[in-house]
């Protein structure tokens, strides 16, 4: 079995707390063949975080740079990071709780959708929005995202094709002027392929600077923690997770805030 299905599986023994994200569920959306690393978004609670990190250390796992595996820091929008071999391969997973771009409805309604399935996987239009980030190559990703949606709206709200908009636009009129103030741009389909072309790319480097933003301030509010990581990571190194998990915390509750200073987080994620 691929080991991030494999790792799904035991972190879900017993109850839901993890759904595949990014590039897992890319190629579980059949867009690729595989990911070099594997994202999940847990059910904030303590419980969930518990169990994870004793899975992780079944394998062995240690921390990479990253916030610990903690209600306090991942109910502040923080990520954690592990890594360990497995069959020769180094293998890394990171997770979360509050992705960037999903609203707290969207989130609910997420994990209510994926209680009903033996492999919880992120769905197409949080797949896109979680994709919104400050790499190019993620926008092709959308792209193809929004080719596999069946509403023509949802079509319409993520697609990245000038040619796929224009043929659109062609079978439902009424629907783009409805949906020109969720995605302004939408007007410039009536003025030809190459100044929606122009459009789409504007719109592409205005979400690469808003996320290139978001993620300077957590870059800047993380400062003190990455001047002290080297000496954390060689306290807690030889250690079995639970033990250098343990001492993590006690060095990143000095220096890491729980939140981020003026970061706009979606409510908890209970479902």
């Amino acid at each position: 079995m691929n080991i991030y299905l494999e790792l799904t599986h035991r972190f879900n023994t017993g109850k839901l707390r993890a759904i595949i994200s990014s590039g897992q569920a890319v190629v579980l959306h059949r867009l690729a063949i595989m990911s070099k690393d594997g994202d999940w978004i847990l059910r904030e609670d303590s419980e969930t975080m518990k169990h994870i990190l004793t899975v992780l250390s079944e394998y062995g796992a240690q921390y990479r740079f990253g916030a610990p595996l903690d209600i306090r820091w991942m109910s502040g929008g923080w990520s954690s990071h592990f890594e360990f071999w497995h069959n020769q391969l180094r293998i890394r997973t990171d997770f979360l709780t509050r992705p960037p771009r999903i609203s707290k409805s969207t989130l609910k309604k997420l994990w209510q959708e994926q209680k009903k399935l033996d492999l919880p996987f992120v769905g197409l239009k949080e797949l896109a929005a979680i994709k919104m980030t400050n790499r190019e190559k993620d926008y092709a990703v959308i792209g193809e995202l929004a080719r596999l949606m069946s509403n023509p709206r949802d079509q319409f709200l993520y697609s990245r094709s000038a040619r796929d908009l224009i043929i659109l636009a062609e079978k439902y009129p009424s629907l783009v002027q409805k949906l020109m103030r969720q995605r302004p741009f939408l007007e410039k389909i009536s003025q030809g392929r190459e100044r929606l072309e122009e459009a789409i790319d504007a719109e592409k480097r205005m979400l690469i600077h808003v996320n290139e933003k978001r993620l300077e301030a957590y870059i800047k509010t993380s400062e003190k923690w990455q001047a002290i990581w080297p000496d954390v990571a060689k306290k807690v190194s030889g250690y079995p997770l639970i033990m250098a998990h343990e001492i993590m915390v006690k060095y990143a509750e000095e220096v890491l805030p729980f939140q981020v200073a003026g970061e706009q987080l979606n409510d908890s994620n209970q479902g």
